[in-house]
């Protein structure tokens, strides 16, 4: 079957509950369109509900202005260095220099592909030896499998450094029975289009003080001060969700389980039709991690292999892609002082995305792996 005449088959599309419609009709029913409402109040608790105590939910307009807002949260200025791992989306590191600070770029350990605790440790000891103490840690749960916590916040503890949380593909995913986006001192959720619940585009801040959230929010809709005029003593920003894009949230929050099992059964899928073969391998999770899956990644054996699974399902109209292309790598950050083991650039070189949506056919996960196994024969 060629590609004109077969169906296309997305990495991670959108994937609707049901509900989402009537609470949008709702908004529209009591014309609550505007960035706040009671979908916005009721999203925010859901997430809370979800995430347990002592976690307090912003709604904002996407992940990076939650990131955004994060580092603002922790005091990250002009002229300041933050930590940040290498290997993620571009998201994670361009809030740096919104702000003017300056992204240190940190490479990823083995086990979970995520920020390596012995780099990290040995670039703050660097950094503060050259008389620059890095002012915040950005951590990702990469493809949804947490990072080493106890390590990295062992090490954070220890010098007094912040931790921003980029749970941004982690909602779902746990670690020894905690719930990713609880662990950093600030953490952030994004529920883009192609995330494991969706609002079309959509993020939020969680914080582990109520004052925190009222100052995200304050900083999100233009810092506008208490005053029957406009009023600011401080620059903000249009960050804060509409009520219409909250209520599809809503409805998403209702099948989030539902995703991640189907998901997690992605990738139990291809690791049992695909795992016989030596030039493929798989990421396992460690004892007391839990994965949402929100995307099936494979390491392969060469560079060469990888394209040739990519440009293969390509050809068939299935959509793959290589895995993260690492920071210290990017043109736009070519200046950036990394610490690197050399991890992320081999995967990088031979990791490949699969197929993940949640609302894939079986039919659809046959064809996939039929395709990978005639190019491995």
């Amino acid at each position: 079957m060629n590609a004109v005449e077969s169906k296309k088959i997305w990495l991670s599309s959108p994937h609707m509950g049901g509900m989402e419609q009537s609470y949008v009709k709702q908004a529209f029913d009591t014309n609550w369109v505007a960035p706040l409402g009671p979908n916005v109040d009721g999203f925010e608790k859901d997430i809370e509900n979800y995430l347990g105590d002592n976690n307090f939910v912003a709604a904002l307009s996407s992940g990076t202005a939650a990131l955004h807002l994060g580092l603002k949260l922790l005091g990250v200025s002009r002229g300041d260095e933050v930590l940040c791992q290498s290997m993620t989306f571009a998201a994670s590191a361009n809030p740096i220099v919104y702000l003017g600070a300056k992204p240190i770029f940190i490479d990823s350990e083995a086990q979970t592909w995520n920020i390596c605790p012995e780099q990290l440790e040995l670039a703050i000891k660097d950094r503060i030896a050259k008389g620059k103490k890095p002012k915040a840690i950005i951590a990702v749960h990469l493809y949804g499998m947490p990072y080493n916590v106890e390590a990295v916040h062992k090490i954070a503890s220890e010098y007094k450094i912040p931790v921003l949380e980029d749970s941004a593909e982690s909602l779902g995913s746990s670690y020894h029975g905690m719930k990713c986006g609880t662990f950093g001192d600030i953490a952030i959720l994004s529920f883009n289009g192609n995330k494991i619940i969706t609002t079309s585009g959509g993020g939020a801040l969680i914080a582990k003080k109520p004052e925190q959230r009222e100052k995200a929010i304050f900083l999100a809709t233009q810092a506008r001060d208490n005053a029957p005029h406009y009023e600011h003593t401080e620059i903000g920003h249009n960050y804060r969700m509409s009520n219409i894009i909250a209520g599809i949230g809503r409805g998403q929050m209702e099948v989030l389980e539902k995703h991640v099992n189907n998901r997690r059964n992605n990738f139990n899928f291809y690791k049992n039709n695909l795992s016989d073969s030596a030039e493929i391998k798989f990421l396992e999770e460690p004892t007391g991690f839990h994965s949402n899956r929100w995307l099936t990644c494979i390491e392969t054996t060469s560079y060469e292999l990888r394209e040739g699974l990519r440009l293969a399902l390509a050809e068939e109209n299935i959509e793959s892609r290589p895995l993260w292309k690492p920071m210290h790598r990017q043109p736009v950050f070519a200046d950036c002082d990394a610490y690197l083991n050399g991890i992320s650039d081999d995967l990088f070189d031979r990791g490949l995305c699969l197929p993940s949506g949640s609302n894939l056919e079986k039919e659809d996960l046959f064809r996939i792996v039929s395709v990978i196994k005639n190019i491995l024969r």
